[in-house]
């Protein structure tokens, strides 16, 4: 981050405005409403600036000096003097005194950002001052989207707190509660207007226990663009207790689950189990037995070669309770992303899926895994079995020449695309130094890359 988000305090606060133009006005607009008590100094004020002034701000009708910041909250510089403004910087960075210099962001120590208000919730929104008119964007669609009485939401939750904290004794049963609550038919009478049912709501689900019950959600995290999560996804994320995840979810997915949240890492490669299979299925179970939201979060679709299955029978075993969330398999991504379509009436008429990896010496493709010339063969974590999956495609009858692609962190900046034929890959394959998830695509569809690639295509580094 460039900047770091806070909330200032300023009732009763004074603040120093510097200038008293149409712009100073519109600082103190946005001041006053957080209550704040300004000194305002200037040569001259504007209509608009002084009909917001009450009896508690003062107006000093003269240009600025250095006795002006004593005692100040903040400083806001919005006047034509470059110089003033500059002098005002130094005085203030002196006094270790935030100051904004209105459209000079190199003499600013913070600056403002584009503001949703649903007092006490407030959004703000900040491109680092880098593009003012997208925050103003986001703002309006924020604006759009929330209700204008969310406010009253958030007021009627604050009244709860007291009996809440004397009702509840964990912070952990105390913040389910407050979850259930927000996410229930309660919030919707709030919003509605009809406080009434809302409390009745909020007092019947204190006293049950059906917000304390643990659960598990297991997530298909998608192939690593987080763009590519369902919303439902998202929103589970956002309020799991604990998160476990594998080598294939990105860090950008990963940030997206709420910041307290537990996060313990189950990942594995290949002859590197670093958590058996049978602890993590007893971790999920023992978690959610301890009355916590739980969130498996699984690379690509977690029913698509990802044990999910295998992680959600024990579960079944024990009535925990347990949902789904498909995620985009990390074929589609791949192809999708690499412009390589999966079926094409001209090259390939149906798809297949194989995992990659050899277990017990069972050969990585059988002879049915090789499909025929008019299928797209995708092979998952096969990167380390390249050379055994061409020998066996080759054994099966496909041309030598038949192309192949390898596709490392598909969907992420870092995407890299390696195309070849089944003569030549391998040995392409052992130039590069990849160490990254890696997907094996085989089929004519392949021959479409070059036409139809659009992802990151200025700077997408394709090697042929």
């Amino acid at each position: 981050m460039d900047y770091l988000p806070l909330a200032f305090n300023l009732r009763d606060a004074e603040v120093l405005l510097v200038g008293a133009g149409p712009v100073a006005a519109r600082k103190a607009t946005l001041l006053k409403r957080a209550s704040a008590t300004l000194c305002v100094v200037a040569p001259d004020i504007c209509s608009e600036l002084q009909t917001l002034l009450t009896p508690d701000d003062r107006y000093v009708q003269r240009k600025v000096k250095a006795s002006d910041l004593e005692g100040k909250r903040l400083i806001i510089a919005a006047t034509s003097d470059h110089d003033v403004h500059t002098w005002l910087a130094a005085e203030a960075n002196e006094r270790n005194i935030p100051i904004n210099v209105v459209d000079e962001p190199d003499l600013c120590s913070f600056i403002f950002p584009a503001i949703v208000d649903r007092n006490p919730i407030i959004i703000g929104i900040s491109s680092s001052g880098k593009s003012p008119v997208l925050a103003r964007l986001l703002r309006k669609r924020l604006e759009a989207w929330l209700p204008n009485n969310y406010g009253l939401l958030a007021r009627f939750v604050g009244s709860l707190r007291d009996r809440v904290k004397a009702a509840l004794a964990t912070e952990s049963e105390r913040r389910l509660y407050y979850e259930t609550l927000v996410e229930s038919e309660a919030a919707e009478a709030v919003l509605n207007g009809n406080t009434e049912t809302a409390e009745r709501f909020a007092s019947d689900l204190l006293i049950s226990s059906n917000y304390q019950r643990g659960d598990v959600a297991l997530i298909g995290a998608g192939p690593g663009d987080p763009d590519l999560l369902t919303f439902k996804a998202l929103r589970l994320l956002q309020r799991a207790d604990v998160v476990l995840y594998d080598r294939l979810v990105s860090q950008a997915v990963l940030d997206l689950a709420r910041r307290d949240a537990q996060r313990i890492y189950v990942g594995k490669q290949r002859d590197q189990h670093a958590v058996a299979q049978s602890d993590i299925n007893h971790t999920l179970l023992e978690l959610a037995q301890q009355g916590l939201k739980v969130v498996r979060l699984k690379g690509g679709d977690p029913f698509i070669f990802g044990r999910g299955g295998e992680e959600l029978e024990l579960l079944a075993e024990h009535d925990v309770p347990f949902q789904v969330v498909p995620g985009i398999t990390s074929a589609a991504g791949a192809a999708s992303y690499a412009g390589i379509p999966l079926t094409h009436r001209d090259y390939a008429q149906s798809v297949r899926f194989v995992p990659g990896y050899l277990k017990q010496d069972t050969p990585v493709l059988t002879l049915e895994d090789c499909g025929s010339a008019d299928e797209t063969l995708v092979v998952y974590m096969g990167l380390k079995a390249l050379d055994s999956v061409v020998t066996r495609l080759l054994d099966a009858g496909r041309a030598p020449t038949t192309p192949i692609a390898l596709i490392q962190n598909a969907t992420l900046p870092t995407q890299l695309i390696l195309i070849g034929s089944l003569e030549d890959i391998v040995a392409k394959a052992e130039q590069q130094s990849w160490d990254g998830p890696t997907l094996i695509l085989v089929g004519q569809v392949i021959k479409l890359h070059q036409k139809l690639s659009w992802y990151n295509r200025p700077t997408l580094e394709v090697i042929t």
